[in-house]
């Protein structure tokens, strides 16, 4: 066994195993507070409402259990157990030529994984989500988005794969900084084209009708110095029975969604400091930085696979013979999330910094007992979980734990009135 492949044995189990323990914890510390609402939500969270979101994390965190060890499985099978190297040899065998041949083992590579992870989707859907009352999608609607994202995996996929590739051929030594500016113009043209092309494929999208809501919503988009190209209520209850609200696009295109859902749960005011908390992540350049991050992040990456790219070790050492610009691209993307998940708290940290910060922003532009009680009612509505385990929400939460959350609103309001 070569050194290489001892390495990747050597994180993947610490990777897998880690996520695992991560998970018992997560479940027993829930389970051990199941029946004792925490003293700051007794007030407006019921037992049997803490009970079930209580039930409702154990089962989506033992899902999520299996589904580490079958995604290792199947990551272990496309790499050291020849699985890549048996698709690349079937389409070398087709003679279309190292470009065509190339888009063809990414595109197959991505689609079969889709489907591998199917299982996991539709029981997600209709076991899990339908046990604690969340699922209103029908099979119908299911594989209609299936067909829809299986659709565009190939049409945006394609072209993007071929240009990446043709790039690594033929412009030398700094291809990857050629690829990079191509990848961060398609994120762009993505974040542009999602409102109003991608999205409307799932979902139907309506100007919000509520005047009285509108006159509010534009009274604090004024105060915040926000423009848009509309309010819309999108159709998220054809689906889930999840509430949310975000903003999307890019300069004059942005567009505020609430799903219809969190409308018909929340107060006017309440709706007002949940779009106040959004905007703060606007006004206060979260969206920026997380651009700016994830660019450096993929500009770092690229030039590590530029380096790794000319090392034999790096494609036998994953079950790879013949190398190729795009088996190197292919078994990048495949283990790099097994490299870097210890890495991962450092990006919960931040963007749970940034949330802090939005509440602060929202409690300034809004009413911060608005925001409070909007929040709790999104988490006794979503069936989120008041008491996870600290180090399995360092791990996995963008977001603060809820009691946390609701300390820093209070204490600021406490400060306010002192």
């Amino acid at each position: 066994m070569d050194d290489f492949r001892l390495l990747f044995f050597l994180f993947l189990a610490a990777a897998t195993s880690t996520r695992l323990w991560l998970n018992r914890r997560h479940i027993r510390h829930v389970l051990r507070h199941r029946d004792r609402v925490p003293d700051a939500f007794r007030e407006r969270i019921t037992p049997e409402s803490h009970r079930r979101a209580a039930d409702y994390t154990v089962a989506r965190t033992r899902l999520g259990g299996l589904e580490t060890l079958y995604d290792g499985a199947l990551l272990l099978g496309w790499t050291v157990g020849g699985g890549l190297e048996w698709l690349d040899r079937a389409w070398r065998g087709m003679g279309l030529g190292p470009s065509a041949t190339g888009v063809a083992v990414l595109l197959t590579v991505f689609v079969l994984i889709g489907l591998l992870e199917l299982p996991f989707s539709v029981y997600h859907t209709f076991v899990l989500e339908e046990r604690f009352g969340f699922n209103r999608s029908t099979p119908a609607v299911f594989a209609g988005d299936l067909a829809r994202q299986f659709a565009l995996t190939v049409i945006l996929g394609a072209p993007l794969a071929w240009v990446a590739l043709w790039l690594m051929a033929h412009t030398g030594g700094l291809w990857w900084l050629y690829v990079w500016a191509v990848w961060i113009g398609f994120g762009l043209l993505m974040a542009w084209a999602y409102p109003t092309l991608i999205a409307p494929l799932f979902n139907r999208f309506s100007p919000l009708d509520d005047t009285a809501l509108r006159v509010r919503i534009e009274r604090l988009l004024t105060r915040c110095g926000f423009s848009s190209s509309g309010v819309f209520v999108m159709d998220g209850s054809r689906r889930s029975a999840h509430g949310n609200a975000y903003f999307t696009g890019l300069g004059r295109h942005k567009r505020i969604v609430f799903f219809d859902t969190l409308l018909g749960s929340l107060e006017h005011r309440e709706v007002e400091a949940v779009l106040a908390h959004e905007l703060g992540h606007f006004r206060l350049h979260h969206v920026r930085k997380r651009l700016i991050h994830t660019a450096l992040l993929s500009l770092a990456g690229l030039a590590v696979l530029a380096w790794l790219m000319h090392r034999p070790w790096f494609y036998s050492g994953l079950g790879v013979t013949t190398p190729s610009d795009y088996m190197a691209l292919l078994l990048f993307l495949l283990v790099l999330p097994t490299f870097t998940f210890l890495l991962q708290p450092i990006a919960a940290h931040l963007s749970r910094r940034h949330e802090y910060e939005a509440d602060a922003f929202a409690a300034e532009r809004a009413e911060p007992d608005a925001l409070i009680r909007a929040l709790v009612t999104l988490y006794e509505e979503n069936a989120s979980t008041l008491t996870p385990d600290p180090l399995y929400s360092a791990f996995h939460d963008s977001h603060p734990p809820a009691s946390l959350r609701i300390a820093h609103l209070s204490d600021r309001m406490a400060a306010e009135r002192s």
